[in-house]
């Protein structure tokens, strides 16, 4: 089969782990016995996300102040290229020597009018309390947005429409290689229309899962897989009545209003692949990939 997995933040860095590239490393180490066991069997598509990484290049960018900080697609292709590296240094130290792989900087089409650029939603960054998001407000004009018992900086999150190297990513699937692209979903790049089309970057950072369905789609993925922090889709969560979703039609995802900031767009992404498709698509923990590819684990998305 071919299996296009979405790696959550947390196959990087955990909420409260501090953001150092050992403890990045010791994550991905963990994570990639699992990938590994997939590589070996199927066809592996891996992308990621970046949502700390991308936030910590932006406050060190900031912190220099001899130069304008770095705009945030930049700093996103920074992070395509150090987590893909890791990656792929990891995978490769459990799989045969002779595994191929290729990690793919990759440039995602926006719209400059979504509805997004006026209304920013995605987190990056680390967590801060109330009084050192007002702080970083006012000083860098950021805006914050509640997640959980803290507080992070949210940007835009336009929707992917296209995939620049597409063609490339489906040729080296046809040869076996394992495939690393999408990371962060990808770098957001405008498209100025006219004689001769001209692409440039844009301030903004596009949803990893929303990315990694649209990737899944134009590979023909027969299995999509988003791995997360928690085991599935649940429902009433955080009350005593909560209750994880075994199995789940895009309708019945749908009817549970997940917002933006959580598990919403997770749920748009497995419901759109499944209603494009007819395949399967599947939300759970990172270390039950293996079997959620097999479909006995996380809330397996499935064909009303």
């Amino acid at each position: 089969m071919r299996v296009v997995v979405a790696l959550g933040g947390n196959a990087l860095l955990r909420r409260g782990e501090p953001m150092t590239a050992d403890v990045q490393r010791e994550n991905v180490r963990s994570a990639a016995p699992a990938l590994a066991a997939i590589a070996t069997e199927h066809e592996l598509v891996l992308s990621h996300g970046n949502g700390p990484q991308v936030g910590l290049l932006a406050l060190q960018s900031a912190a220099y102040a001899d130069v304008d900080p770095y705009p945030l697609d930049v700093l996103g292709a920074q992070t395509e290229g150090m987590i893909g590296y890791v990656l792929e240094q990891e995978l490769r130290n459990v799989l045969p020597t002779d595994e191929q792989f290729a990690t793919i900087l990759t440039m995602v089409e926006v719209d400059p009018d979504d509805p997004a650029f006026a209304n920013p939603t995605k987190f990056v960054g680390p967590v801060y309390t109330e009084g050192q998001a007002e702080k970083l407000a006012e000083e860098k004009g950021w805006p914050f947005r509640r997640d959980g018992e803290s507080w992070r900086r949210v940007v835009p999150s336009p929707l992917p429409k296209h995939i620049f190297e597409i063609d490339p990513i489906r040729r080296l699937l046809d040869r076996d290689v394992v495939v690393i692209c999408a990371g962060g979903g990808g770098i957001p790049t405008l498209v100025s229309r006219g004689d001769r089309p001209m692409l440039s970057g844009v301030e903004a950072v596009i949803d990893k899962d929303l990315a990694s369905e649209l990737l899944a789609r134009e590979v023909e993925a027969d299995v999509f897989v988003m791995a997360t922090d928690v085991d599935g889709v649940y429902t009433d969560w955080g009350t005593p009545d909560q209750r994880r979703l075994d199995r789940a039609t895009p309708k019945e995802l749908r009817e549970l209003g997940l917002p933006a900031g959580s598990m919403g767009p997770k749920v748009e992404a497995a419901a759109h692949f499944v209603e494009a498709t007819g395949k399967t698509a599947a939300i759970g923990g990172l270390d039950q990939i293996v079997q959620m590819v097999e479909g006995t684990s996380g809330t397996q998305v499935v064909a009303g």
